[in-house]
């Protein structure tokens, strides 16, 4: 039965001596090859310099808003007391 379903599907043009199968073989190992490098790339988080000046440009908008909307008070004003 085995056998019949291989001479029915002629299955010998996907082994790996035929030009079909070697083909396979190499698209597998250069897709094999690029998830291994996404893995590493992904794994060592390295930022892009255009991440970098982006986050540090969200950053300091982050700080100029908390500024404004908490002004500092003069450091002085803790001395100053009201005349009763």
């Amino acid at each position: 039965m085995l056998n019949s379903l291989i001479t029915a599907l002629d299955l010998k043009i996907f082994s790996p001596s035929e030009p079909l199968g070697i083909l396979i073989l190499f698209l597998g190992l250069i897709f094999t090859g690029m998830i291994f490098y996404i893995i590493y790339v992904v794994s060592t988080n390295k930022e892009s310099i255009e991440d970098k000046k982006i986050r540090t440009k969200k950053e300091t908008l982050q700080k100029e808003k908390i500024g404004k909307l908490f002004p500092r008070k003069n450091k002085f004003n803790c001395f100053i007391t009201s005349k009763q």
